[in-house]
């Protein structure tokens, strides 16, 4: 993957997994971290969090930076300005995983449920060394139009529409190290 100029670079967990980096998830974290350690509404977050991204913008000489490496740049931040009381609660998860369906599904081919199912399984099990807290499936709705060949959605549509959600509901439960994962579709 390659960074562009005026963009930021990518966060590398330490399974290898590369991430977006995403200004909402890491001010998430740095609100937690606060939270817990008694600044609840902490009127710094969104200075730390914007001069946190703005020091990503500079390294766009680098298109990959570890997610270790934002850690501990959070936590000097945090100490340079007095703050380290904080640090102990911070430890964000990588950020959140998105993927679409319908390009699982177009992967497949239309007609063909089966196909689409072992993809899907295929791209929930990689998720297990990423170390994320969330993941987001997008696009369920043309995913199952796709693989009915359907123009209009149809009563069809409706039952394999369920069919994914209980599908990835179970793969999430039935794994031990997936059962923290909060998970949308949409």
């Amino acid at each position: 993957m390659v960074a562009f100029k005026e963009e930021f670079p990518y966060l590398r967990c330490d399974s290898g997994q590369l991430f977006e980096f995403n200004q909402q998830w890491l001010r998430a974290a740095i609100t937690r971290a606060a939270d817990q350690a008694g600044y609840p509404s902490w009127w710094l977050t969104d200075h730390i969090t914007e001069s946190i991204a703005f020091y990503l913008r500079l390294r766009n000489d680098e298109p990959v930076v570890p997610f270790a490496q934002l850690s501990q740049t959070v936590r000097y931040v945090l100490k340079v300005i007095g703050y380290k009381e904080i640090i102990p609660y911070f430890s964000p998860a990588p950020p959140p995983i998105s993927f679409s369906l319908l390009d699982v599904a177009q992967a497949a081919g239309a007609g063909y449920e089966l196909a689409f199912f072992d993809g899907l399984e295929k791209r929930i099990g990689t998720l297990i060394d990423t170390g994320t807290d969330t993941l987001q499936l997008c696009g369920l709705h043309a995913c199952v139009k796709h693989l009915r060949g359907a123009k209009m959605w149809t009563r069809a549509c409706d039952t394999l529409s369920e069919e994914v959600v209980c599908f990835v509901r179970e793969k999430l439960a039935s794994n031990p190290r997936l059962q923290h994962l909060r998970c949308s579709l949409r």
